[in-house]
């Protein structure tokens, strides 16, 4: 105590000497006497700028060591807005709007304390949104690449920044997604790696791919689900249209490691069902029903398909006629009913092209229903019919109609 008192008057308690100096020993500022030696006072980390004569300890939030270390962090969030931007190629103009994006973001009060990981990952979120803003193709996907990031993390992050700053950032359409996509298929590009009845112009696929997502989100293909695994499909679905005799025995598989690109699980799936929406839609022309279309060959006439997309979805689906509608008729007319002697594979052949509502997936092919877990024994007690007691049943009361209703029933009662 009286060593803090002599401090304070400006006196070492050890030796009465009267100067008194600050040293700064590492990142900590000391009271020393310059005759002695002895330390009066240590572990006063910084202080603000209004209260460093006075020494007082403050929150280091409100110290200058804090803004040292906030202009640190905006100063490597500079650095790494624009070594992305240099990357990606874009314009002056995105990297002004991501540099003061990140300036905002890292003066925020909800971002001070997040890990060094998610501080690395805002200057890739701020150009992410800032491309977005742009009606610039960029996925997510592509600059997590670049930061070495896994994109649950960038999207926790992304998701943030978004609601903290109160930023418009408009979705990616689905055919900017195709063509983003698309970029980084080198079976587009012509290589030495690649044999060269699989290499195809890339104006070419993407057209068409285009074209098959089209198809896709009128048949219900593409709602609710991620887009990645359809454009996928796609791609091979027209990829392999171009060019028929060559490319058949292709998998989906060794297309995309030919393309350099990653194999979606659900692709498999996605691909079905594109497979299925074609051949529906072949069996309603005529010049096609000659030929035993199955799953490969039914890819041979995708562009005919196509090119008559609309007439042949309501044909071969109750789009608007309901059940009413029926299949598209034969060079010899339509089809009269079954005789005694006609053939019964026939009439079977009919009621498969008959057309059936268009209905999603999830409709078509329920999952399975999981197993709830047992009741317990006060749960079964409860069957619906017991009473409800007079302070209970005014909760469910709304207006006043009702509850001269209820009076009256009571009365009765």
């Amino acid at each position: 105590m009286a060593a803090g008192m002599a401090a304070e008057r400006g006196r070492c308690p050890g030796c009465g000497s009267g100067p008194l100096v600050q040293d700064a020993h590492y990142a900590q500022q000391q009271l020393v006497c310059a005759a002695c030696g002895c330390v009066l006072a240590e572990g006063l980390l910084t202080s603000t700028y209004s209260e460093e004569q006075h020494q007082r300890e403050v929150a280091y939030s409100q110290s200058t060591g804090q803004k040292e270390q906030l202009s640190r962090c905006l100063q490597r969030g500079i650095r790494r807005v624009q070594d992305l931007c240099k990357v990606l190629q874009l314009p002056a103009l995105f990297e002004e709007t991501a540099v003061s994006y990140v300036q905002r973001a890292l003066q925020h009060p909800s971002f001070h304390l997040l890990s060094l990981e998610k501080k690395e990952l805002l200057g890739g979120c701020c150009v992410f949104v800032t491309c977005r803003q742009h009606n610039w193709p960029l996925t997510m996907g592509t600059i997590c690449s670049l930061l070495y990031a896994k994109q649950e993390l960038f999207a926790n992050v992304f998701l943030s920044l978004q609601k903290e700053l109160e930023l418009s950032v408009p979705a990616l359409s689905l055919a900017d997604l195709v063509k983003s996509h698309l970029n980084s298929f080198q079976l587009l590009q012509p290589t030495a790696n690649i044999p060269a009845q699989f290499v195809e112009d890339k104006e070419k696929v993407v057209a068409r791919t285009l074209q098959i997502v089209e198809l896709a989100s009128e048949t219900w293909l593409v709602t609710g689900r991620h887009p990645v695994p359809i454009i996928t499909a796609a791609a091979f679905l027209a990829w392999q249209s171009l060019h028929p005799p060559a490319r058949l025995s292709c998998t989906l598989a060794r297309f995309c490691r030919l393309a350099g690109v990653d194999l979606p699980p659900p692709a498999h799936l996605r691909l079905k069902e594109l497979l299925e929406i074609l051949l529906r839609m072949a069996s309603q022309l005529v010049w096609l029903r000659m030929f035993k279309l199955d799953k490969k060959t039914v890819v041979k006439h995708i562009g005919d398909l196509l090119q008559h997309r609309l007439v042949l979805l309501k044909k071969a689906f109750c789009l608007h006629d309901g059940e009413e509608q029926q299949p598209m008729a034969t060079g010899e007319g339509s089809a009269p009913a079954a005789q005694d002697g006609d053939c019964p594979l026939e009439g079977q052949q009919q009621r498969e092209d008959s057309p059936r509502p268009l209905l999603p997936p999830c409709l078509l092919n329920p999952r399975k229903r999981l197993r709830t877990a047992a009741l317990s024994t006060s749960d079964l007690a409860i069957t619906g019919d017991e009473p409800i007691s007079d302070s209970e049943i005014e909760q469910y009361l709304r207006g006043p109609e009702e509850v001269q209703a209820f009076r009256k029933a009571k009365l009765w009662m």
